[in-house]
């Protein structure tokens, strides 16, 4: 009786020794938690246990234990690990009364992936290469890319703004090609949302220049009209 009037009175021991536990638990759930991180993949997931006295779930984040619940077959669920509060030492010990039967449970789903992937094939057909079709793409979209930026050098020649686009409707699809001073920052299709068949950053698919390259002529045409317009409107000035 002494020693519990002792520990009621010192409620900073309870604590602490509950603390110690804790952490213990913290790095034994821990291993269990990476261990199934490693054999499900990806970077989060849970997986629970059922033992004779509940229910242990894992919750674990790119391997690291998130949480290891208790929920027993009557009374309160127990978060035994956790990012939030530490468990009451009461409900710790119970939850941990069965803690060796989740491990047992842990071991035997461990056990029951021995020969899973045995007759897995490792031998597999040899794929196609996409050299032919990548050169191709890049031969139409570098020749694409010449002609927007002779587009874009006269532009900026005519405009004579460091930053300037061109739109034009081609068969009912909008076409922009954006520039800074002579150069083609991008050509898009589609607008705001649209296919990028030139841009900054990488090219576009087969399939886009498949799509949209048959109609680049018409786009070229439409600025050849526009600047046939502009010649136009500068010879009716008279001086």
């Amino acid at each position: 009786m002494s020693d519990r009037l002792d520990i009621a009175a010192d409620p900073d021991a309870v604590a602490a020794e509950r603390d110690a536990v804790v952490s213990r638990i913290r790095d034994h759930a821990g291993d269990i938690a990476y261990a199934i991180a490693r054999i499900e993949g990806g970077d989060y997931g849970r997986r629970s246990f059922e033992t004779d006295d509940g229910e242990w779930t894992v919750k674990h984040e790119q391997g690291d234990i998130e949480f290891l619940l208790f929920e027993p077959r009557s009374g309160q669920e127990t978060y035994v690990v956790s990012t939030q509060q530490p468990p009451e030492p009461a409900a710790l010990v119970d939850a941990l009364a069965d803690y060796d039967a989740f491990v047992e449970r842990f071991d035997a789903y461990v056990r029951s992936l021995d020969g899973l992937l045995d007759d897995v094939p490792t031998e597999f057909p040899t794929p196609t290469s996409a050299a032919d079709v990548v050169a191709e793409r890049d031969r139409i979209v570098s020749r694409l890319r010449e002609v927007c930026n002779q587009m874009a050098g006269e532009l900026y020649r005519y405009e004579m703004d460091d930053y300037g686009t061109f739109t034009a409707r081609v068969n009912g699809t909008r076409w922009e090609l954006k520039r800074e001073e002579s150069s083609t920052s991008y050509l898009r299709v589609g607008g705001s949302g649209g296919t990028y068949l030139l841009s900054q950053y990488g090219p576009p698919s087969a399939e886009a220049v498949r799509e949209f390259a048959p109609d680049a002529p018409d786009f070229v045409a439409a600025y050849n009209d526009h600047v046939a317009e502009l010649e136009l409107d500068l010879a009716q000035i008279d001086l």
